[in-house]
């Protein structure tokens, strides 16, 4: 049976939260985080109801986490709550159950982590930092100086889904069928690019058939470093289904795709509103990997993880049942008072700058999280290497979801240096 489109109301993103009884906030409203208005409702239920239960949303009932201190005690508490049988709000398993390792619990979850992980582990990066170079100068120069481009498009999209194909060893002139999937896996129905379950279904059987042809080459094959060939020769991998096999596919295109180029995205969007701290960098470069932190921090690229409870139990004074879904907001988490001064404000020269929860802790903590600040410090180092400044010429279009946090668009333009 195939579930309903979730109704989302539009007219939500002209409500004032604190107009509403705390039993009627339901946060998970793709209009809010299109139109960036989430940030008010987010605040009242930090300051007055941190654990919160809404009883009736298009997505089913669900917990709210949104302080930084009861995110992190739920995502390191494995024993208690569960990743089982997905990490996001929208529940799709039983339509078209997906399984993927970062929706799976121990010992499984860690069998196929680490098959994967080398490909985006410590010795890998040192073998790729001269070819992101090299990629991130090539798409630099071939910037049209002068005139207003899409900057998501043209540099965001264009770099991760480069490094995309790198880490799965993708035919390069198909690349942007890596983008696509990515795009198409975590839209919301209705609102721009699907219009329905079936026609995402439809679209990730596509992808799940091109992919089963690379698996074939790689198993026939020498094992090789990229993602395709370690699930096809690691011993917890070979033998997977195909729907996990597409599961675990998702899973690494949209984590290695959505949370970079939104961040790229995020990082040319802050430093132009705010002057100062771009005055700062480029009087001193040795505060790129700050910047990319506060960045991170900043955007928060994926703004939920969702657990299920395995067995009652309390949590900032709140009793959750067994069962019950629980929805850790790291956009919340990561513009908390009580962790952050100023969080809404951008610093790169916080104390406390890399203290961000974007990449999620514990087990599940983000597997491409040092690949991601590689490409970002690369990415501004020969930026400001060329250019004077990057100048943004009209509002972002953010992207319609209540998990991926990013931009469809970012109207720009680039002055060389003189």
């Amino acid at each position: 049976m195939n579930a309903p489109i979730p109704e989302h109301d539009p007219a939500q993103v002209d409500v004032d939260p604190y107009s509403l009884p705390l039993e009627a906030i339901d946060v998970a409203n793709p209009h809010l985080f299109a139109a960036d208005q989430h940030w008010a409702w987010f605040q009242r239920l930090r300051d007055e109801a941190p654990v919160h239960y809404c009883a009736d949303s298009a997505f089913g009932p669900y917990w709210s986490v949104t302080r930084y201190d009861d995110i992190m005690q739920v995502d390191t508490s494995h024993e208690i709550y569960s990743s089982e049988p997905a990490i996001t709000i929208r529940d799709a398993e039983d339509d078209f159950p997906l399984p993927m390792f970062i929706a799976m619990d121990r010992p499984r979850h860690d069998e196929q982590r680490g098959t994967v992980s080398p490909a985006v582990g410590v010795k890998a990066l040192a073998g790729f930092e001269p070819i992101i170079r090299e990629r991130t100068i090539d798409v630099l120069e071939s910037l049209p100086v002068g005139e207003t481009f899409n900057w998501v498009d043209r540099v965001s999209i264009e770099l991760t889904t480069r490094m995309l194909a790198t880490l799965f060893d993708f035919p390069f002139e198909e690349r942007r069928k890596l983008t696509h999937w990515s795009d198409v896996a975590v839209a919301t129905p209705g609102m721009g690019l699907i219009d329905s379950e079936e026609e995402r279904r439809a679209h990730m059987l596509d992808c799940l058939v091109y992919f089963q042809g690379l698996w074939e080459e790689r198993a026939a094959a020498p094992e090789k470093n990229d993602f395709i060939s370690m699930l096809a020769h690691g011993e917890s991998t070979r033998d997977m289904p195909a729907e996990e096999y597409l599961g675990n596919l998702l899973l690494l295109i949209v984590g290695g795709n959505d949370t970079t180029r939104s961040t790229m995205s995020a990082s040319v969007l802050c430093l132009h509103d705010n002057p100062g701290e771009f005055a700062k960098l480029r009087a001193d470069e040795s505060l790129i990997p700050a910047m990319v932190s506060e960045t991170i921090r900043w955007q928060t690229p994926l703004a939920h993880m969702r657990r299920r409870a395995k067995v009652d139990t309390e949590l900032g004074g709140q009793t959750i049942r067994a069962g019950d879904k629980v929805v850790m907001w790291y956009v919340s988490g990561n513009r908390d008072e009580r962790m952050f001064d100023d969080p809404g404000a951008f610093r790169m020269e916080r104390e406390n700058v890399r203290k961000h929860i974007s990449f999620g802790f514990g087990i599940h903590r983000c597997m491409g999280n040092r690949l991601a600040e590689l490409q970002l410090r690369i990415l501004w180092e020969e930026i400001l290497a060329r250019f004077e400044r990057i100048e943004v010429v009209g509002p972002p279009v953010r992207t319609p979801s209540v998990f991926v946090k990013g931009y469809t668009e970012l109207p720009v333009r680039v002055v060389p240096k003189s």
